[in-house]
């Protein structure tokens, strides 16, 4: 249960499983975790409480500025980086300039770095905002989550620290017609005494019904990696992904099992 924070706001670049060559951009807290989130599977481990986060948060300007330089200083020795992803510390599209920065970033990389893609890693909860929404509209990989096809487990395995119920999230991201990648975490664990697996079939028909209600353009289908919230967070091997894949691959959906 050894899990970590990143402690800067540009960091990497890290080789990811699905991004390539990826330059981090944290817009969280370095010291603390923030996220309306408490997935059982997350590196960063939990959010304890949100008491002076609001001073914690990077500036708009500090993250344009540190991005530039960053981008500047692999350009100049001649690295290439595949993807400029907002991940880190928590829930990215909780950061009050999360819009602004996002304009930023995409004309600092036109600048400088066109090639690179700019990724979001959400967890959808904030579909509600059209801002939010008009925001991940103009980056190229807005990857949103989608772990489960029950409320019951959906609430087990995100532990979410907000209203936003399974069928409200399904509902919001048919908004964006199929332009983005769902990204879905399948995982084994016991939660206060009770046994949770996402690869039950009760489970993963009702994720693909889901799937084809929303028709995302890609789905990405992986388990853990690494430490975990939780702690006691089974891994599921690859044979079971490629069986949830083949499924989603039979409804014509793009796939990839990382």
């Amino acid at each position: 249960m050894a899990t970590f924070l990143f402690g800067e706001i540009i960091f990497g670049p890290v080789s990811s499983r699905r991004l390539g060559v990826s330059l981090g951009v944290n817009l969280l807290p370095l010291e603390k975790k923030f996220c309306n989130f408490n997935c059982v599977y997350c590196e960063c481990g939990l959010t304890a409480d949100a008491k002076g986060v609001a001073r914690m948060l990077p500036t708009r300007a500090d993250v344009a500025k540190l991005l530039r330089e960053a981008l500047e200083k692999h350009r100049a020795e001649n690295k290439k980086i595949d993807a400029i992803t907002f991940a880190g510390n928590g829930e990215p599209t909780l950061h009050p300039e999360f819009c602004g920065i996002v304009d930023d970033t995409l004309a600092i990389r036109n600048e400088i770095m066109p090639s690179a893609r700019i990724s979001v890693l959400t967890n959808a909860t904030l579909l509600d905002n059209p801002k939010i929404v008009e925001a991940l509209k103009k980056v190229d990989d807005p990857m949103l989550k989608l772990d489960a096809g029950t409320e019951e487990t959906y609430r087990a395995i995100n532990q979410p620290l907000t209203d936003k119920s399974l069928s409200n999230i399904v509902e919001e991201l048919k908004i964006f017609e199929g332009r983005f990648i769902v990204q879905s975490m399948f995982v084994r664990f016991v939660l206060n005494g009770k046994s949770y697996d996402n690869t039950q079939e009760s489970d993963v028909g009702a994720w693909l019904n889901f799937l084809k209600q929303i028709s995302p353009r890609k789905v990405v289908v992986y388990s853990t990696a690494r430490d975990t919230a939780l702690g006691e967070v089974e891994q599921i091997c690859h044979d079971e992904l490629e069986l949830i894949s083949a499924r989603v691959r039979a409804l014509k959906i793009p796939v990839e099992v990382v």
